[in-house]
């Protein structure tokens, strides 16, 4: 195998690899709208889910005002 193809073989292991780790953050995300909708819903303040979530309270309202 040539360094060429080597070098291909990898980019084309490390695409993968960041379409799964998009995948995955894309997934979490959503996941962490819904709980903090939940949470909203529940009259949770923001402020405890922003320190829940490890956002900053404008974090939590930005994930909140994004579309799904």
């Amino acid at each position: 195998m040539s360094d060429a193809d080597a070098a291909l073989k990898g980019i084309k292991l490390a695409a993968r690899k960041r379409a799964r780790a998009d995948k995955t953050r894309s997934d979490a995300t959503a996941d962490l709208r819904r709980y903090c909708l939940e949470a909203q819903k529940a009259k949770v303040p923001v402020t405890q889910i922003a320190e829940a979530a490890g956002l900053s309270r404008q974090g939590v309202y930005d994930l909140l005002a994004e579309r799904p």
